[in-house]
């Protein structure tokens, strides 16, 4: 007798989400494909890329000058009194303690770089998040999945990265007029 409802409860067990997913529309997007063709993600690329090489072209020119002040200090050192040697000596480390703080104050963990990084992401992953759940809606899914980092195979009819980079386009020129309406 325990054995039959131990065997139908197992079976209800296994049934009962396959009959539950079937009741519910599934979709996915392809996020690599999102981020490569959304003007945005490239767009926000491009200009962390130019922003970086600046922060890059000041730093060596940085490390240049300081380079320059230890040359010139060490051909002029034995020739000079001890105060300008106190006083150069003063300025290189000053100089090197410059460039350290620059270094951690824009490029490290805690940097400029990375904190515009973050802020740029998290601006264009909230289009994207507000585009899937539109599409969502519009279409009466309920489940979106991202295809690009765990499916496998996914049925093409299922795909709807086309209508969510639609959507985002929509959003980039609703953008566009509201600020042309402002001027």
């Amino acid at each position: 007798m325990t054995r039959k409802i131990i065997k139908k409860m197992s079976v209800l067990l296994i049934v009962l989400p396959v009959i539950l997913i079937a009741q519910n529309k599934i979709g996915f997007v392809q996020s690599d494909r999102i981020r490569a063709e959304y003007e945005e993600f490239k767009d926000a690329e491009a200009q962390l890329q130019l922003e970086y090489r600046q922060v890059n072209t000041r730093y060596n020119m940085m490390v240049m000058e300081l380079d320059s002040i230890k040359q010139a200090f060490e051909t002029q050192r034995l020739m000079s009194s001890p105060e300008w040697r106190k006083e150069k000596e003063t300025e290189i480390v000053s100089r090197e303690a410059t460039i350290q703080k620059f270094q951690v104050t824009m490029v490290g963990p805690e940097g400029e770089l990375y904190r515009r990084q973050a802020q740029l992401e998290f601006d264009i992953l909230s289009k994207v998040k507000r585009a899937v759940d539109k599409v969502a809606a519009t279409k009466s899914i309920d489940f979106i999945l991202d295809g690009s980092t765990s499916l496998l195979y996914g049925n093409p009819t299922f795909d709807l990265t086309d209508d969510v980079l639609f959507e985002l386009r929509k959003y980039k020129v609703s953008d566009t007029k509201q600020v042309e309406t402002k001027n």
